[in-house]
């Protein structure tokens, strides 16, 4: 896992992102910027920063932070409980981010995972997302992004986050993941 100094340079690099797009980020939320590796101890390739800007018990607003050619894994939000799963619009503020989802492969998508993790990429339906475009991804659908050459920010306005309902295709993620979960009980 990243620490120290590399991990301060990190987050500066992701608030550096949200300056160029143009997000005011005040003092007091740049400690909040939260660094998600995955449990991989891979952020610049696998991760992605987070800022929370509204979260309660129906909508998230949050804005997320990718370096160049960073990917967020792929994962689906599911039902638990009654509740249906998050929906989730990603509407790309600065920079390129590349969409993935069901539905036909793109013949030549611009996103690449990374190569040790490419078995666990299953869906190759690219979205292409630029300064102002938007697509809203049904509850339960697999998805994965990355950031384009420059990396991208891009805001996430979905339903209510459900901590544990993130189902990661990555069987290593899935298991990093439980076990953060179980230690924070």
């Amino acid at each position: 896992m990243t620490t120290g100094r590399a991990l301060a340079d990190l987050r500066d690099a992701a608030v550096d992102l949200s300056r160029k797009s143009g997000i005011a980020i005040l003092p007091e939320e740049v400690s909040s910027v939260y660094l998600n590796d995955f449990g991989l101890g891979e952020f610049e390739e696998t991760g992605l920063a987070v800022l929370r800007f509204v979260d309660t018990q129906l909508v998230s607003v949050k804005l997320m932070l990718l370096l160049p050619g960073q990917t967020c894994p792929e994962h689906r939000h599911r039902p638990v409980e009654g509740y249906p799963g998050k929906e989730e619009t990603f509407r790309c503020q600065w920079g390129e981010c590349y969409l993935h989802l069901p539905g036909p492969p793109t013949p030549d998508p611009k996103a690449v995972p990374p190569a040790r993790r490419r078995d666990h990429y299953t869906v190759w339906h690219e979205i292409g997302l630029r300064p102002g475009d938007q697509y809203t991804s049904p509850s339960d659908t697999l998805h994965w992004f990355q950031g384009g050459p420059e990396g991208a920010a891009v805001w996430s306005f979905c339903s209510r986050v459900v901590v544990g309902a993130d189902e990661f295709t990555d069987p290593q993620i899935r298991a990093a993941l439980a076990s953060r979960y179980q230690e924070a009980r």
